[in-house]
């Protein structure tokens, strides 16, 4: 009788090969999810004061590179910009479904209102106008709601851009399922949905500098912060000290101006794929973000607690995701010495280009200054610096209505 082994040889390669390759992953192998997945990622902005809390500031002033299809709150008692503590900066929701589904999204903002958007959502409150310190009086929380999005993994999406050098794009770099949303103009498609907003609340973590030049930082709140970095750049150098876990309080060194942001950015992806993003989302959120949190100055990164988020920005989504991830970061801004002294010397020297690195921060730069002076003719000057900012701030208020 022949051998039946010749037959065999086929069969066992083929399973083996069926085998290894449900094994090793595939290098560009899109994410693996069950039901309707949801991850999101956003920051908080703030900047701290002489006692370490964050201060209250225009947080709404300064450039912003946002496309044209992006939609405003607009209302007829918007003035200089609504002060608050914490500005809550593009945070996106990606989606992720096998099969296309509509869904219901509510976001709540505690203390604070949204104030940019996109898509075009169903609702937004509070409606009423705002005006300056508006957020300080009683007032309902702020919200926002899409009542009727299609997730669409076979849609041939079409999404709007203008203006090549925003970096609203980055956050479209994601195998995320696109989603389309029906408006009273016509239909509207994005990669995500996109929020924007300002509100009082207080941040869960404050920063001040020490008589010897290091930063002591507190976490001030129930659940252990994750993660801590603090940078500094000064012109074409910088440097970070990576702080670790903040259950309670830290002194930190200052960095060495040795530091690469290729190398922070990768410390950074870690940092929020161990917080639940995916690769390519944790990429975008730094790619986004890259030329913010890097620039000129020193600040406190910090990875913000779920509990937190959870707490501050309430989500609801309907029928409920299989699987949710929120990773958010935090900002707190130092005003020092360094700081101090270039801020300063720009306004002496009238060096445009150099006060534009503070940009939005010079206001409350400026106050952090003032409030540690006792020198009345410093106090007048800086006074005098202060006016020139706020005046800077109403021109381009009235540029932008």
């Amino acid at each position: 009788m022949p051998s039946k082994l010749p037959r065999l040889i086929p069969f066992v390669l083929l399973v083996a090969g069926f085998t290894i390759a449900s094994v090793l992953p595939a290098r560009n192998a899109r994410p693996v999810y069950a039901g309707l997945t949801v991850h999101e990622w956003g920051t908080f902005t703030s900047i701290a004061g002489r006692d370490g809390q964050a201060v209250e500031w225009s947080a709404l002033n300064g450039s912003t590179d946002l496309p044209g299809f992006v939609e405003h709150f607009r209302g007829d008692g918007f003035k200089l910009g609504l002060r608050g503590t914490v500005r809550m900066e593009t945070p996106v929701l990606y989606f992720y479904d096998s099969r296309e589904e509509n869904v219901s999204v509510k976001v709540s903002f505690s203390k604070g209102v949204i104030t940019e958007w996109y898509p075009r959502a169903s609702h937004v409150e509070p409606a009423a106008n705002l005006f300056d310190g508006s957020l300080y009086q009683a007032h309902p929380d702020g919200s926002i709601a899409w009542d009727a999005v299609t997730v669409s993994p076979s849609m041939r999406a079409e999404f709007p851009r203008q203006r090549q050098d925003s970096h609203y794009y980055a956050a479209r770099m994601t195998s995320a399922t696109p989603l389309r949303v029906k408006t009273p103009t016509g239909e509207q498609q994005e990669k995500f949905l996109f929020y924007r907003g300002v509100s009082t609340f207080r941040a869960p973590i404050s920063a001040k500098l020490t008589a010897d030049g290091k930063v002591q930082i507190e976490n001030g709140g129930e659940e252990e912060i994750p993660n801590t970095i603090l940078f500094e750049r000064r012109a074409e150098k910088m440097g970070y000290r990576i702080g670790g876990a903040l259950p309670k309080e830290a002194v930190l060194e200052p960095p060495q101006l040795t530091g690469k942001a290729a190398d922070l950015g990768r410390e950074l992806e870690g940092m929020l794929v161990a917080r639940g993003l995916y690769q390519d989302e944790a990429q975008a959120m730094v790619e986004t973000w890259r030329g913010s949190w890097f620039e000129e100055g020193s600040r406190l990164i910090y990875v913000v607690p779920a509990g937190f988020v959870n707490k501050i920005l309430p989500l609801s989504i309907k029928p409920a995701p299989a699987q949710i991830a929120r990773a958010f970061v935090g900002r707190l801004e130092l005003v020092t010495p360094a700081t101090e002294k270039a801020v300063e010397s720009a306004f002496a020297a009238h060096d445009k280009a150099t006060l534009e690195q503070y940009g939005r921060f010079l206001e409350p730069i400026l106050q952090t200054m003032m409030a540690k002076q006792p020198d009345r003719s410093r106090i007048a000057k800086l006074t005098e610096y202060l006016n020139a900012v706020y005046s800077a701030q109403a021109m381009q208020v009235r540029s932008r209505n």
